[in-house]
């Protein structure tokens, strides 16, 4: 396992982390400031801006975009909406491309409004995905499907568990063509019980794209907006990016945290310079 202390270069924040209160332009030059290697940036962040001056300003200041967050939502009830989610992931994947963005993450939905049917919402996904793959293909960034926590299967979710994301991978990319994997977020994942032989097989597979961090709480307040910072919660943090690394990821690790009461509430450099602590030393 890579040692990270000294090593911030490593490290990458996702934006979500310092509750979007500022621009990206700000939020690119406070992260690089602080010596973190990457970035990963949200699309409402970057639509409402220049596309291509962003992208310099992340060369300028040599920060990798570690991954690009997240998918329009797939599942829909009219074939004219899931058209349209369609397009505004392919839209997406430019803009991505733009960014020199490692991957382009899925989150992919969760039942459509007033559906019962949670086959017909996964098979949705599946047929969606395939549709997104010459896309990111041509542009040259990576789908990565992310799990979540099985809470979400209703409104943001589908995909649960590490092993359905790479049965799909499999399914859809069976020549293992470098255009589809996984986002593996320990927040969703810790728990699973076939966690470490589900990140063995996606090392096998190569299909380790993104590795993102926080902690669960153990009494958390809110399953949405209440994500720990590393150490403060019950999370085997190092235990999984040991396995993680034995199997073969060599990118950087992304701290994650949505934490509307607590850290998205501080200022945003001692939120950095917490976050670059507890990668080094609890990480």
């Amino acid at each position: 396992m890579r040692n990270l202390q000294g090593r911030l270069d490593l490290c990458s924040v996702n934006t979500a982390t310092l509750g979007h209160r500022e621009p990206l332009s700000v939020t690119i030059d406070r992260i690089a400031a602080a010596g973190f290697g990457g970035i990963a940036p949200w699309r409402h962040e970057v639509e409402n801006a220049n596309v291509a001056e962003l992208a310099r300003q992340l060369r300028a200041v040599g920060l990798s975009v570690t991954g690009y967050c997240r998918s329009t939502y797939l599942p829909a009830t009219s074939r004219e909406q899931f058209a349209a989610n369609i397009d505004a992931n392919k839209a997406a994947l430019r803009d991505a491309a733009t960014l020199g963005a490692r991957c382009f993450v899925m989150v992919v939905g969760g039942l459509p409004e007033g559906s019962r049917d949670l086959d017909g919402a996964r098979a949705q996904v599946i047929d969606g995905i395939g549709e997104l793959l010459q896309t990111a293909r041509d542009c040259g960034v990576p789908l990565a499907l992310e799990p979540l926590h099985p809470m979400y299967a209703a409104d943001r979710a589908v995909i649960n568990t590490l092993a359905q994301a790479l049965d799909i991978c499999a399914e859809l990319d069976p020549e293992h063509a470098g255009n589809l994997g996984v986002a593996l977020d320990v927040y969703h994942c810790w728990w699973d019980p076939a966690l470490r032989a589900s990140i063995a097989r996606a090392g096998q597979d190569e299909r380790l794209l993104a590795f993102h961090v926080c902690d669960w709480l153990r009494e958390t307040r809110d399953l949405l907006l209440d994500r720990g910072m590393m150490g403060d919660g019950v999370v085997d943090l190092s235990g999984i990016r040991r396995s993680v690394e034995h199997a073969g990821y060599d990118g950087l690790v992304e701290v994650e945290i949505f934490s509307k009461e607590n850290w998205w509430r501080r200022d945003p450099d001692d939120v950095l310079r917490i976050c670059a602590e507890r990668l080094q030393n609890v990480c």
